[in-house]
């Protein structure tokens, strides 16, 4: 995983848990990485990976068993999408606006590109 300078790193990784939650390769009610085991992985300080945990759990995104470790809360794939969406609608969606407004790019050639997009991920898949 690469880093950038925008975001702070726990909440980057925060992210990275999310992704892998949406994606299916972590599944509800399935344990997930220990602290340190993702820590080795991202090659990142065990207190960062801490803390993007517990940023994750006030979300309910994730939940602790005692002495067994974290997993995927019930309900997390809904919950990480709404919050996701919530985000993109609240902060990433005017900035997009402003361009393309700014750039004289009408609606038919985004649905165009979208659909186009769309296609392309179909058949990766």
């Amino acid at each position: 995983m690469e880093f950038n300078n925008q975001l702070s790193i726990y909440l980057q990784i925060a992210d990275h848990v999310c992704d892998r939650i949406q994606l299916g390769e972590w599944v509800e009610e399935g344990k997930i990485p220990s602290v340190r085991e993702l820590a080795v992985s991202l090659e990142v300080n065990p207190n960062t990976v801490m803390r993007s945990y517990e940023h994750l759990q006030q979300l309910g995104v994730i939940y602790t068993r005692r002495g067994l470790g974290y997993f995927v809360s019930p309900g997390a794939v809904s919950k990480v999408t709404g919050l996701r969406k919530e985000q993109f609608l609240e902060e990433e969606l005017p900035q997009f606006f402003r361009k393309i407004y700014l750039l004289g790019i009408g609606l038919d050639e985004l649905k165009d590109r979208f659909e186009t997009f769309k296609d392309r991920q179909l058949k990766a898949q």
